[in-house]
């Protein structure tokens, strides 16, 4: 069974384990090895653990919990699932947002979305998304947005969720140029009917 809840304090070291792994296997080839392999799960789960306590600006982060026959089999990441085989199930993916950064795009942002390999193509990510998007809307923002690499090969998802490309951008990050696309709901009403559970019958 897959669970989407708001994160605890308790789970920001699983949160940045599951961080660490996906940049891993998503931007292989994209990103200097070097810089992947120094990625410190530690390092993340205590920004992840202040973000969580925080919640400033609206901030929240909701995770998707695997247990049951669900569970990773052999512990997931390096023998811990999502970073830590804890009771109630394992996170194995996680979203985090607020209010947008720069307003002048949107009014609220997804930050981050990130799902160990194994677990996607099953809807999680959708849910997620969901969840965030319901957040926005419940602090009052009307519209929502999220930068995306633009060599991530996930970056159809977005896509496929009704967000339309609103602003592209040049930056550098670990000593490279890297471009990045922003991926606009305007109104927000559109990510909540992409997100929208089926029907049941």
């Amino acid at each position: 069974m897959i669970c989407i809840r708001r994160a605890r304090p308790s789970d920001a070291a699983a949160i940045g384990a599951v961080h660490v792994a996906t940049w891993r296997t998503t931007y292989a080839g994209v990103l200097p090895d070097d810089y992947l392999a120094r990625l410190s799960p530690v390092r993340h789960a205590l920004g992840y653990e202040q973000a969580i306590a925080s919640r400033q600006h609206g901030h929240a982060i909701f995770v998707a919990v695997a247990s049951g026959p669900d569970a990773p089999l052999g512990g997931g990441t390096g023998g811990r699932p999502g970073g830590a085989e804890r009771e109630g199930g394992a996170v194995v993916g996680f979203v985090s947002g607020g209010r947008a950064r720069r307003a002048w795009l949107a009014q609220g942002e997804v930050e981050t979305l990130y799902l160990l390999d194994d677990f996607r193509e099953r809807g999680i990510g959708r849910r997620l998304m969901r969840a965030m998007a319901a957040h926005l809307a419940a602090i009052g923002c009307r519209s929502a947005m999220l930068w995306v690499l633009s060599d991530n090969p996930t970056r159809w998802f977005y896509r496929h969720l009704g967000g339309r490309p609103a602003a592209e951008e040049r930056f550098r990050f670990a000593g490279q140029a890297m471009d990045q696309t922003a991926f606009l709901w305007d109104p927000i009403d559109i990510l909540l009917a992409a997100t929208a559970p089926a029907p049941e019958g």
